[in-house]
């Protein structure tokens, strides 16, 4: 992707870049962007640093706000460009103009006193500890290039480097260089002129040399280290001995006596906590009887059930994690010690992992250590339930093994298979369970970094239960995410060919998703709309993921034109109402080209939209819950919907 030329846009006019558009032009050109970076710095901050601060300049070109602003290596210049050829991607070129902004000021005059300003500062991160990181060396073309570059000034080694890698004329230099801050891009131009560039320009560009993503790896100085971790052991040693003495109890002191309980270990409540024999569990059968079947109606399940040894072990890591425990929390969960005997949901042995699993009241907490060796590899895992019920708390991950997950599910589920969304087709496939309700392993989505399946998990209820169906996927967490379909107020879980198909559309957006503590997915088809020039029928689908915390909602809104493939996301928002049980309404829109090559502006609004007005690039009221209008490409128009009770609310967004 690197030697490809700049990307571009079919909408040259965008007037802003949001932050997830400037992420993404970030990630997907890295490589084009840091050789960028690499060739502009000056080669006088030796190759180790000047590798460390082309990726430090690059990660920090996003926007500091939600969008692109509009001051200093913020506008993108206009660029020339010959007929029927597109302009460049705005989101590109505008890390791209915040990348060129950092190279100028980093090798710019320095601040009020004298003193180095931010960008001239060693980068706080990346770092790099015990080696230096340079590029491979090249031949005597591309150390004579380096030369020739060093002796140029900050503004024209980017004028050279803009000119050579982005293939830009002087003129979209000059307007780059000055939106970027240079002083006077008109004489870096010039400066950049007067060095002779080789036949093969490019191609050494193009090089190792040049490449900061490429490296090798050398220790640093081995000997000024030891003197150094000496020194700092030495420091180390006296810091704790002063932190002891302050730490005394207050009559060993001489101080007054205060109310401060005795260390942890030895305060009475929290010992209690730490006890087996302590440890809650509920009878096989209690959640038939219980008001509100949920993970305290969860017996006790697994081979080590019994194991106090394990037990006591698991409870004292929780309590006192060390240092080496591998601790997770989905967001808004405490990774706190229990404030009394916990409940005992599983312990076993799962391969070459041993598991144990707890539930407090308000969080699912899940320890793990390597078979045989309680000392290292130990994981503990925080996971929000409060608040769950009988569709809820119906499986809990227990073990991951590369791609694949094993699930421990609710003694009231009966049966369990595993569906892929992407196929509606196609029919599910059972999943056998151990006697204790323990899976074997399936495939989980969520570390997947291409879309070419999606596997959700089919739970089948007992009557007993008082619960319908459920779905759920994993997306990381110990708890998986429940998956609806239909109207806020009445979803349930996709049956029949309309929700499988509409989540088929929609799955692959569920990556967004991934380790936010997500409880609930709902995907709810609120509007088919006809399309102009006869383009067929798309369908518009809001997207509404609850969390655990409550805060943190998520809406996508999408757009599914007619044919196969996933729907295209056109808005998003958080902590939003919208698409929800409260705000029980819908309204998106999208830019559209039929195949006829006409613009347009859809919008399509649920069912208790009155009218649909848009105003900006396109100024139109439509009455009824659809609007089509013809636009110029690029348009962008603000859409709000009046409700039949004559409320107005805005689009997604």
């Amino acid at each position: 992707m690197e030697t490809q030329p700049p990307p571009t846009h079919p909408n040259p006019a965008a007037p802003s870049v949001d932050l997830e558009q400037a992420e993404a032009a970030l990630v997907t050109h890295y490589p084009r962007l840091t050789r960028l970076a690499y060739l502009a710095l000056p080669a006088s901050l030796g190759r180790a640093r000047r590798v460390l601060s082309a990726h430090a300049v690059v990660q920090r070109a996003l926007p500091r706000g939600r969008t692109s602003g509009d001051g200093p290596g913020e506008r993108i210049p206009a660029q020339r460009r010959a007929a029927g050829e597109q302009a460049p991607d705005p989101a590109y070129a505008y890390v791209r103009l915040r990348v060129l902004a950092a190279v100028l000021e980093q090798d710019g005059p320095r601040g009020r006193f004298g003193l180095p300003k931010r960008a001239q500062l060693p980068p706080p991160l990346p770092r790099v500890w015990g080696l230096r990181l340079f590029p491979r060396s090249g031949g005597s073309d591309e150390l004579a290039l380096d030369q020739s570059l060093s002796a140029l000034s900050a503004a024209a080694r980017a004028a050279f480097v803009l000119r050579g890698l982005e293939g830009l004329d002087d003129r979209d230099i000059r307007r780059l260089l000055t939106a970027a801050g240079a002083p006077d891009a008109r004489a870096a131009v010039a400066e950049a002129d007067g060095t002779e560039p080789p036949a093969d320009l490019e191609q050494l560009l193009l090089s190792p040399e040049f490449d900061p993503c490429v490296l090798q790896a050398r220790p640093t100085d081995l000997m000024r280290r030891r003197q150094h971790t000496r020194a700092a052991l030495a420091a180390a040693a006296a810091l704790a001995a002063c932190g002891a003495l302050l730490g005394l109890p207050g009559d060993v002191l001489g101080g007054p006596d205060d109310a401060a309980a005795p260390p942890y270990a030895r305060n009475e409540f929290a010992q209690a906590a730490l006890e087996p024999e302590r440890l809650a569990q509920a009878g096989r059968d209690d959640w038939r009887v219980t008001a509100r079947p949920d993970f305290a109606a969860w017996p006790a399940r697994g081979g080590r059930v019994k194991d106090d040894t394990l037990l006591s072990r698991a409870l004292r890591v929780w309590a006192r994690p060390s240092t080496r425990v591998a601790l997770s929390a989905t967001p808004g969960t405490a990774s706190g010690p229990p404030a009394g005997p916990p409940q005992l949901l599983y312990a076993g042995d799962l391969g070459g992992v041993t598991v144990v699993v707890f539930h407090d009241g308000l969080r699912i907490v899940r320890y793990a250590e390597p078979k045989g060796d309680p000392a290292s590899g130990v994981a503990l895992d925080f996971a929000r339930t409060d608040g769950a019920d009988a569709s809820s708390a119906t499986a809990l991950v227990l073990q991951r093994s590369g791609d694949r997950v094993r699930y421990l599910t609710a003694p009231w589920v009966a049966g369990v298979a595993v569906r892929d969304l992407l196929r509606p087709g196609a029919a599910a496939k059972p999943v056998s369970r151990a006697p204790d309700g323990v899976t074997a392993l399936v495939e989980s989505p969520a570390t997947a970094k291409e879309c070419g399946a999606w596997s959700a998990l089919e739970l089948r209820m007992r009557p007993a239960a008082g619960a319908g169906p459920r779905l759920v996927t994993d997306l990381g967490e110990l708890t998986p995410a429940g998956l609806t379909y239909g109207a806020p107020a009445s979803a349930v879980a996709p049956a029949g060919a309309p929700a499988r198909t509409a989540w088929s559309r929609t799955a692959c957006g569920l990556g967004q998703l991934r380790a936010a503590g997500v409880r609930e997915v709902n995907a709810w088809t609120f509007a088919d709309q006809d399309l102009p020039d006869e383009a067929g029928t798309a369908a518009w689908i809001c997207t509404r993921a609850e969390t655990w915390r409550g805060s943190g909602t998520r809406v996508l809104a999408q757009f599914q034109p007619p044919g196969e493939g996933q729907a295209v996301v056109t808005s998003t928002a958080a902590d939003t109402t919208a698409c929800g049980v409260r705000e029980p309404s819908a309204l998106a829109g999208v830019l559209w080209q039929s195949s006829a090559g006409r613009w347009y502006v859809l919008a399509a609004g649920s069912r208790d939209v009155a009218s649909i007005t848009a105003r900006g690039g396109v100024s139109s009221t439509a009455p009824g819950r659809y609007l089509a209008v013809r636009a110029a490409q690029g348009a962008r128009a603000e859409l709000s919907a009046t409700l039949q009770d004559g409320s107005t609310f805005e689009a997604v967004r």
